[in-house]
């Protein structure tokens, strides 16, 4: 359908309009093949600057032939200046002097390119550097999910007992933010999931505050999740010598004391089809960093978690930057 209206328009607004299009996209192409190193885009962004060469060639022939217009040829293909014969002499008789024939104004073939080529590197222009000029590209990742609304449930009562604690939906906030893709080493990607619980810490009676916030994208999965209970990191260290954490390392972060540690996560098998699930086994490892709610480490903490299904996570300097980025947006606890 698109390439029959195509044809009906005039010739001199089709050829500027497929120039312009064929050079956009395979200018665009080329550029792709060239950062992703695929000679196949390589091969389709050279097919459609070749089939541009070939119009430009075409256009290019016209306009000569519209300026130079080659002499009328007789019937053997050979050119010849016939003289017109005398007409007989006759006697003019008076007539009225005849009106001045109107010449029809042919349309100019140049304003009509200039405004085929206008308008349509216009939209090339735009298709180009469209996802470059949003206002979200320009800090990272564009937001692709949002966090769940923090009020569709009720909350449990130890989140209302003073301190005042911060929410799932909170700190859902704070981690779905857009530099996320970029700290993680993946920025062309989008955020696929994100969510957030209000738990409670398990063995506690439902005393002690345990909220949760999950972003996922296909490379890593990111959960930040806050601890209110009397546990400090100085703790934290020395029961993890009883447990199944590896590659422990000490370190500061926003002058808080905190803790690197791996372990793997659980993998659970639920079955909707009445029978029970499977055992729980283990999934792939994950690393954490566990950092004081205080300077003074008097108890409770955050942690940081991220995890692929590949087994494979980034370097603890990433974890850092995204424990750096995240735990001044989470809302500060009011006594």
């Amino acid at each position: 359908m698109l390439g029959f209206l195509v044809r009906l328009l005039p010739f001199w607004v089709r050829e500027p309009l497929l120039i312009v299009v064929g050079s956009v996209f395979g200018v665009r192409i080329a550029y792709m093949a060239l950062d992703e190193k695929d000679w196949v885009l390589g091969v389709i962004g050279a097919v459609f600057l070749v089939a541009t060469a070939l119009r430009v060639h075409t256009v290019v022939q016209a306009l000569r032939a519209r300026r130079n217009p080659a002499p009328a040829a007789s019937v053997d293909g050979t050119t010849r200046d016939t003289p017109a014969p005398a007409p007989a002499p006759q006697r003019p008789a008076p007539a009225a002097p005849a009106a001045p024939a109107v010449r029809e104004k042919e349309p100019n073939a140049w304003g009509q390119a200039f405004a085929a080529v206008a308008v349509f590197a216009a939209l090339g222009a735009a298709v180009w550097l469209g996802p470059k000029l949003l206002p979200s590209e320009a800090h990272g990742t564009p937001h692709a999910v949002s966090c769940p609304d923090g009020q569709e449930t009720e909350l449990p009562s130890a989140y209302k007992k003073p301190p005042r604690t911060v929410t799932g939906a909170e700190l859902c906030e704070a981690l779905n933010t857009p530099d996320l893709a970029r700290l993680l080493g993946t920025p062309a990607e989008t955020a696929t999931g994100a969510s957030a619980s209000n738990n409670t810490a398990p063995l506690t009676g439902g005393k002690v505050a345990q909220p949760e916030a999950k972003v996922e994208f296909d490379t890593y999965t990111v959960n930040v999740a806050v601890t209110y209970n009397h546990l400090s990191i100085a703790q934290y260290v020395k029961l993890m010598d009883y447990g199944n954490e590896i590659d422990v390392k000490k370190t500061e972060v926003l002058g808080r004391p905190a803790v690197f540690s791996s372990d793997h996560t659980m993998k659970i098998e639920i079955s909707l089809g009445g029978a029970s699930g499977g055992p729980v086994e283990q999934g792939p490892l994950a690393r954490t960093l566990a950092v004081a709610l205080d300077a003074k480490d008097r108890g409770g903490y955050y942690e940081i978690t991220v995890w692929s299904t590949s087994g494979a996570f980034p370097d603890d300097d990433v974890l850092l930057d995204i424990t750096e980025k995240v735990l001044p947006a989470v809302p500060a606890r009011k006594m």
